[in-house]
């Protein structure tokens, strides 16, 4: 069932996206070749304590941290490990969410460590950035989940990449995911048609190979099966009369 919501749970959940964008834009500054995963989760976590939000992630569904570090091959659902160093090159994509007053933000960016080397890996943030820009855009009232997956899906397979589809956008609100889910996949006009108040994570995942996946042993780290690299941006928005808005921005 969707969950419509009110302008005072949108701010809400505005606030806790403000957070996210935070940690994610510091995150991004401060990664340095030879820092290890959980070096990142330590400044999540003091970042989130400074802005009165809690994580999302830790605990769910037994998940162990409050942020997801995936490197390179790694799509998804990366745990932060002290014996994981990042190094000069990698392509990190970083996911987290916030709870404040019971309302949940959720995002994700990708970005190169260091120096870029492969200039694949820099068409491939592009192409997946724009591909996100490109779902929301098309978060409009009175049209339908499948507009936002199909003009991802096309978006991304001009450029001869891949749609990861075995995991998906969703609704977000007091909890992390509601219903709808939101694919970055499908067909013009199809699916439950977008109203006002409702509040989505638009999230492609993007491969430069095949769409097909794996999980790790660790039963959560997602990895493509022909271990290409990937990448994920997301941002938790809200569809309203004037069009989507962004609620994972930095504060203004």
């Amino acid at each position: 069932m969707v969950t419509l919501k009110t302008a005072d749970e949108i701010s809400l959940m505005e606030y806790a996206g403000e957070v996210v964008a935070e940690v994610l834009n510091i995150l991004k500054e401060r990664t340095k070749p030879g820092m290890s995963t959980y070096d990142l989760e330590e400044i999540t976590l003091e970042i989130m304590r400074k802005r009165n939000v809690k994580p999302a992630f830790k605990g769910y569904q037994g998940y162990p941290a409050a942020l997801c570090v995936s490197i390179n091959e790694e799509v998804v659902h990366g745990i932060p490990s002290k014996n994981r160093v990042i190094n000069e090159g990698d392509l990190v994509s970083v996911d987290t969410g916030t709870i404040y007053k019971g309302f949940f933000g959720d995002g994700a960016i990708s970005y190169i460590v260091g120096k870029p080397e492969d200039p694949r890996k820099e068409e491939l943030l592009k192409v997946t950035e724009k591909a996100r820009d490109i779902g929301i855009s098309k978060a409009l009232v009175g049209n339908r989940i499948g507009d936002i997956g199909n003009a991802i899906q096309t978006y991304v397979e001009s450029h001869n990449m891949s749609v990861i589809k075995d995991f998906v956008g969703h609704g977000i609100g007091r909890q992390l995911h509601e219903s709808p889910q939101v694919p970055n996949f499908g067909e013009k006009d199809k699916g439950i048609e977008l109203r006002e108040g409702m509040t989505i994570a638009i999230e492609p995942m993007v491969s430069l190979g095949s769409y097909e996946v794996e999980i790790e042993e660790n039963n959560w780290t997602v990895v493509t099966r022909d271990r290409s690299c990937a990448a994920h941006f997301e941002h938790t928005i809200a569809i309203n009369k004037d069009g989507p808005r962004i609620l994972t921005h930095l504060p203004l």
